[in-house]
């Protein structure tokens, strides 16, 4: 069998560039090829050895060209197999040109490991090549390094339109909620936090509620928050759009207090605030040109939701919640999760091995699917269906606002370019325009990945605490919502208390007030109100979990139901007392469960009740005050 050396001498030299010189009839060859060229950066030229053999037949024999790739270079040095491409990579672009070189030739027993492993690829490569098209899939320039331009598209979209949605759904609510008139006053709630904390307040509570807290401040929030996300949805100044966006909705969610303390709100702000990096640096939209995308935002965006979906099957692991382990979650979860959709009342009917398939099904996307996102594409993208499709599912059967949008903005993050329709290849793409500075955004990226990473490290190991100097840091930057951890259903509610509020005038014959959304009338049927978000009646669902004494802002909003405050009554259904507010007002508490077949095709009932206990006792606006 013909040996041809890896190294030859006095070959007829390239004009004024290296040449790298492959097997043109190798499809294997030319694939891998493509890829390296974007690493090569021109730096260095690339032909077929058919095409040149008639330049070195005299020096090369042509078995030399089969057997692996050759590096001419300009001294007329011929390379081949594994150090040709450790050369080619040095005399190419990027921050790591030379490590593979220096590797090669001064770490012991690289050198030959490298050269065993090319030469067994080089003599397999039909099975190369279908074990690439299995994780790359098919095309010329499947393996080539992935661009994101039509994924940066749809997410800058996406992301606006879930910003239109968050801002348009608090402003229908913001006056009962924390107006003057509200269950919790912002202005107020302001004041005595700064009496409490001085000037730290600024600090730890950032927003802009502090130039001015009035009602009509936070309706201009909540109104150029609308118009800015109208503006990013049409790639109007979208860096601009996002500053603005995200330092907006950090001030309603500061002092929107406890009904803007959801994980989806951290969420929100965590992507907002990533994704002014990620967006072009310009003022208009263009059909012609891509600004180039900065490499940094676009990770960071994608650590985002691999944090997101890895933590919240892995702190369901390690809650300590056996429901979790023995695959009964489910059996519990469409019953009793806040606000069901009637196809949550189709699943609760499923037999125990349905809800303890849909729970493995569920730990290996949330666990499994986070692990596949920066792998090679075919898996990546198996990934993000996993992920899509359980998101779907989450919507179809719970009303979890913006929540399900959101992550499927950030999935669309990892498709590249050759899954849409509309792709245009490496060779053809143009970016042009600014992006941000390396010299920003590798110590922001830096910074990230130390905090985040003991984040995600409380979901493997809750107890465990962070060094002093790094919990110290952390807690100049978690006021500002924008790095966080996550951590869905870390403990399943096994049970469903509603409260049912009622009012009375003479303390005998009481009326219950009836909420647009929470759980109450046995015979309605379970709600579908997503995107939006009825903030009011997802806090009801927490504090029908608690006692009375621990959920402070439920005496204000009965104090508010005494008074008869409008802005307050707007946020229920049924208002029985009409303009004259009842004298006395009580809490009782009962237990829902859903209604089976049978119950249902007899009475029409969705839920029953049963378990009756005072979960308030009657008060009145003397007791309240």
């Amino acid at each position: 069998m013909f040996q041809c050396p890896d190294r030859l001498v006095h070959s007829k030299a390239p004009s004024e560039k290296p040449l790298l010189l492959y097997d043109g009839e190798c499809w294997f060859c030319l694939r891998w090829i493509r890829r390296w060229q974007q690493k090569l950066d021109g730096k260095v030229d690339v032909a077929s050895f058919q095409s040149q053999f008639s330049r070195f037949d005299k020096d090369i024999p042509v078995e030399c060209f089969q057997s692996a790739i050759r590096l001419i270079t300009t001294d007329g040095k011929v390379y081949g197999g594994a150090e040709a491409v450790f050369r080619a990579w040095n005399d190419g672009s990027g921050m790591a040109r030379g490590v593979a070189l220096w590797c090669y030739q001064f770490i012991p027993g690289f050198g030959p490991l490298s050269r065993v492993a090319y030469q067994a690829v080089a003599g397999h490569r039909e099975l190369a090549s279908r074990i690439t098209t299995l994780l790359w899939g098919r095309g010329e320039y499947a393996v080539c390094r992935p661009t994101f331009y039509a994924a940066r598209r749809w997410f800058l979209r996406l992301i606006g339109v879930v910003y239109l949605i968050a801002f348009a759904s608090f402003w229908t609510q913001v006056d009962g909620l924390i107006g003057s008139n509200g269950i919790l006053p912002s202005g107020s709630w302001l004041e005595a936090v700064r009496e409490r904390f001085g000037t730290d307040s600024y600090r730890l509570f950032p927003t802009l509620c502090w130039l001015n807290p009035s009602d009509w401040f936070l309706h201009l929030l909540c109104g150029a928050g609308v118009f800015l996300s109208l503006l990013l949805v049409a790639g109007i100044a979208p860096t601009l759009c996002l500053i603005a966006l995200w330092a907006s909705y950090l001030s309603l969610s500061v002092s929107g207090q406890v009904f803007m303390n959801f994980q989806w709100d951290y969420l929100l702000l965590e992507a907002g605030f990533l994704s002014i990096f990620l967006a072009p640096l310009r003022l208009l939209p263009s059909s012609r040109t891509e600004t180039r995308i900065t490499p940094q935002a676009h990770f960071l965006l994608c650590w985002l939701l691999f944090r997101l979906m890895l933590m919240s099957g892995v702190v369901k692991l390690t809650s300590g919640d056996d429901s979790w382990w023995n695959l009964t979650a489910l059996r519990y979860h469409y019953e009793t999760q806040p606000l069901p959709t009637p196809l949550a009342w189709l699943a609760n009917q499923g037999p125990p091995w349905f809800q303890a398939a849909s729970t493995l099904l569920m730990f290996a996307t949330e666990i499994g699917a986070p692990l596949v996102l920066f792998a090679p594409r075919m898996l990546r993208l198996i990934g993000v269906a996993a992920l899509i499709t359980l998101q779907i599912l989450i919507a179809l059967t719970g009303n979890y606002c913006f929540f399900n949008l959101l992550t499927i903005s950030l999935c669309l993050l990892f498709i590249d370019d050759h899954v849409w329709p509309r792709y245009r290849t490496p060779n053809t793409v143009e970016p042009g325009g600014m992006r941000w500075p390396s010299w920003l955004m590798i110590p922001m990226t830096a910074f990230v990945l130390i905090c985040s990473v003991p984040l995600l490290w409380d979901a493997f190991l809750p107890d465990a605490g962070w060094p002093e100097p790094l919990e110290t840091v952390y807690g100049y930057v978690a006021p500002f919502r924008s790095l966080n951890g996550y951590g869905l259903f870390r403990f399943m509610t096994k049970t469903r208390p509603e409260i049912i509020v009622e009012g009375s005038r003479d303390g005998v014959t009481w009326e219950p007030y009836e909420f647009e959304y929470k759980v109450g009338d046995l015979q309605r049927a379970p709600p579908i109100v997503a995107p939006h978000q009825p903030r009011l009646d997802w806090q009801m669902w927490f504090a029908a979990l608690a006692e009375v004494d621990r959920e402070p802002w439920f005496v204000n909003f009965l104090a508010r139901l005494l008074k008869g405050s409008r802005p307050v009554l707007r946020l229920l259904k049924v208002n029985p007392f009409g303009d004259s507010p009842p004298r006395y007002i009580r809490a009782r508490l009962f237990q829902y469960h859903f209604t089976d077949f049978r119950e249902k095709k007899e009475t029409g009932a969705w839920w029953r009740r049963g378990d009756e206990e005072v979960y308030c006792p009657a008060l009145s606006l003397k007791t309240t005050e």
